[in-house]
């Protein structure tokens, strides 16, 4: 299945939307899943998320979002490599821009401000615990 927006020739192309509509009052919006299937003797497919390249301006960017909540805890952006139950795990690479004639792209990994009744996130970071040999280093 292919779906793709108008081609903009002289501007801009159009958008391509989707999103489940709002909840009632007693319920949720509706979850948006994106996957590949599973593969018996081979590799399951990839998911790709990107951008299209920009010759003579900036390539648009990716953004990944949690909406906020005015009561409760707001939601979480997980990030999770494959398990494997023969093998190593997956990877979670996270990398800046390569900057091929100047400056490469920065990367921020931070907690912000709390409100006036709390305190700001913390930042962990561990490595994982083996029953055999030394753990990950740091």
């Amino acid at each position: 299945i292919r779906i793709s927006s108008g081609e903009g020739t002289a501007t801009t192309s159009g958008a391509v939307v989707i999103r489940s509509t709002n909840g009632g009052t007693a319920g949720l919006s509706g979850s948006l899943f994106f996957s590949t299937g599973t593969s018996k003797d081979s590799n399951s497919g990839s998911v790709y998320i990107g951008t299209g390249a920009a010759t003579a301006g900036r390539a648009g960017a990716v953004v990944v979002s949690v909406g906020s909540g005015t009561s409760g805890v707001a939601g979480d952006v997980l990030v999770n490599a494959g398990r494997s139950t023969l093998n190593t795990g997956g990877t979670v690479r996270i990398s800046s821009g390569e900057g091929t004639a100047t400056t490469s792209g920065a990367v921020v990994i931070r907690s912000l401000n709390s409100g006036t009744k709390g305190v700001s996130g913390a930042l962990y970071f561990s490595t994982g615990s083996t029953s055999s040999g030394n753990t990950g280093s740091i």
